[in-house]
């Protein structure tokens, strides 16, 4: 039983570092990411088709996207849906492919593109810790329920504080090096 808590336990810990991660990848730090690009749906013969499914998209320096389409037809519902997106990118089109300029950011977009991180990251610690404080009920229920010994209880309590402390901390970490991308470039 206490095997089973633990491996939960983990197992969302992960997935709410792994949607930490996910979320900070799509924020704009000044440089050419295609984790921007990724949540950009394009009204394709009717159907939200993404965009990564309709074209090809590389990063030929760190200020630029090029995106290829395989059908040349789509090239105008792609850049109504880049402008849809607001991502803060204008498509630029020759009617073979798209152009996408990623704009320096200014002191002021950076400390807001900072704060909004942090907040980001918050939201994911409290996510964390309501993981911990969803086992630890689990764990006295358990213990109340006689299915489990108080020592086991007190140990297992111990080892999901870690397990939350370490990530906590690589979430931490993953803000530390997202906020020097920003201020760096």
């Amino acid at each position: 039983m206490k095997e089973k808590i633990y491996r939960e336990t983990e197992e969302k810990m992960k997935k709410t570092v792994e949607n930490f991660k996910k979320e900070l990848s799509k924020i704009r730090t000044g440089k050419a990411n295609p984790a921007l690009l990724e949540g950009i749906s394009v009204e394709y013969y009717g159907v939200n088709t993404p965009l990564n499914q309709l074209s090809n998209i590389s990063t030929p320096d760190m200020r630029s996207f090029v995106i290829q389409p395989w059908d040349k037809s789509a090239i105008s519902a792609i850049e109504k849906a880049i402008q849809k997106a607001n991502i803060g990118l204008n498509p630029n089109s020759d009617g073979n492919i798209i152009r996408l300029q990623v704009p320096a950011l200014t002191e002021e977009t950076r400390k807001d593109i900072i704060k909004n991180i942090k907040r980001i990251t918050e939201d994911n610690r409290v996510a964390a810790r309501n993981v911990r404080r969803e086992s630890m009920e689990i764990l006295k229920n358990a213990k109340t329920n006689g299915e489990m010994p108080e020592d086991d209880e007190k140990r297992l309590e111990k080892d999901i504080q870690k397990l939350t402390d370490d990530y906590i901390g690589q979430m931490d970490e993953l803000l530390v090096k997202k906020e020097k991308d920003i201020l760096d470039i």
